[in-house]
């Protein structure tokens, strides 16, 4: 066992931990804003969830490189296809969402001078910029040419250093999660898969405190055997944070024991209602983290879905959202023997902070609030033929040969008896 969840080209599960044959598909749903006139003047924003537009992702790593203090280095890559027998709706209809590059700038220029505002409100008129867009699934996702990319970086040199297309998912396809550096478990396998590094760094500086900043757990793929039913910790890059999984029950998947992890209440919480979260302030509510310090300081916030967990005020702030357990809990079933996840759903969603800005006539009356634009579940399970394998060399054999073993020992008992009546 302890040979087969060692990274080491010659052990069972390294394949499956170099090139992913899990399916993993990601769901997509969009939040389309239904009265963007009524909000301009002030009114709570009602949305509708579109979607899901789901996509087959394929994950593969590169740069393998193995060192010599018992650590390997590699780059993970991910492509993503659109699946349309499975989806509902295609990546050409139209929605309804904040003017995201506008809306941003904006907030992020609050606190600049009368005349850049001015500025600004000019430029977006001439290019005919509103606060609300009518863009296609496609367009939102994969990105977009906006002559307003342009005349920002002009008007304010740096408030967003990228250039050409704009979209929320434009840098996810046939790119990588940066260069992670982690344990094989060929000295310690209790270090295994464990985070020694995330593009050369130890810890992250995104955050204001020590804790905070900390780069703790795994890559998210797999754990170290032998797991106790308490907790599991993976850093995740999308986030820009360490991530703690709590233990919620024991059961079967498959056939094959596993632990559901889940997250706990506090994962999102504010300072005031979790301290530890403070390092991860200026905070609102409960329920939604602020990610701007990793997003170009784009007013950008993440949550579970439909503010599942969060302070209630979220929720009523809009109308249209239905958080349910059911639907918007994440969890990760793992095998606690060899650390290896069975069946996941990962889910977040993807908020913006709006608000009317003084001196940008474009913001119109628009009241304060957190605005969610989607969530997406990035799930796969274990399944066919891999499932066999794993089944029957990572369950089956293991169990089988625990069952010789007393019967071993049963068997050795009365010869050792008899051996000593004899003597």
């Amino acid at each position: 066992l302890l040979q087969n969840v060692r990274i080491d080209p010659s052990s069972i599960s390294f394949n499956m931990w170099k090139d992913i044959p899990v399916p993993f598909y990601m769901s997509v749903h969009f939040f389309e804003v239904l009265n963007p006139k009524e909000v301009l003047q002030g009114a709570k924003p009602v949305l509708n969830q579109r979607g899901p537009y789901v996509y087959r992702e394929f994950r593969y790593k590169t740069n393998i490189t193995f060192h010599d203090n018992d650590t390997v280095s590699f780059l993970e890559y991910r492509k993503l296809f659109f699946q349309p027998d499975l989806s509902n709706g295609s990546e050409e209809e139209y929605i309804v969402v904040p003017n995201i590059l506008m809306m941003g700038a904006a907030v992020m220029m609050e606190n600049l001078p009368s005349f850049v505002k001015l500025l600004l409100s000019g430029a977006l008129a001439g290019l005919k910029q509103e606060a609300f867009m009518n863009r296609t699934v496609g367009e939102i996702m994969w990105g977009y040419e906006d002559p307003l990319i342009d005349t920002i970086n002009m008007i304010v040199p740096g408030l967003i250093p990228f250039k050409g297309k704009f979209g929320l998912f434009v840098e996810l396809n046939s790119s990588n999660s940066g260069l992670f550096t982690v344990n094989t478990g060929m000295k310690n396998i209790s270090r295994v898969h464990m985070v020694d590094s995330w593009n050369g760094l130890k810890k992250v500086n995104y955050w204001r405190s020590s804790e905070c900043n900390m780069i703790n757990g795994t890559a998210g793929e797999m754990w170290p055997p032998f797991m106790s039913p308490t907790s599991l910790e993976f850093y995740s890059p999308d986030a820009c944070r360490s991530m703690t999984l709590v233990y919620e029950r024991s059961g079967k998947f498959e056939g094959v024991p596993i632990y559901r992890f889940v997250a706990p209440k506090t994962l999102f919480a504010n300072g005031t209602d979790y301290p530890p979260n403070e390092g991860f302030c200026p905070c609102m509510q409960s329920g939604i983290q602020n990610v701007s310090t990793c997003r170009l300081n784009a007013p950008m916030f993440i949550s579970h879905p439909h503010f599942y967990n969060a302070d209630p005020a979220l929720v009523n702030a809009v109308k249209g959202l239905h958080p349910s357990k059911d639907q918007h809990a994440l969890f990760l079933d793992v095998h606690p023997l060899t650390g290896i996840p069975m069946n996941c759903s990962i889910k977040l969603q993807l908020n913006m902070y709006i608000k009317q800005v003084s001196g940008i006539i474009q913001t119109g009356k628009i009241k304060p609030v957190v605005l969610p634009l989607l969530w997406f579940a990035e799930s796969g399970s274990i399944e066919g033929s891999v499932l066999k394998q794993f089944y029957t060399n990572l369950v089956l054999i293991p169990s089988l040969m625990e069952y010789l073993q007393y019967i071993f020992l049963g068997l050795s008992v009365p010869l050792i008896i008899s051996a000593a009546v004899l003597m």
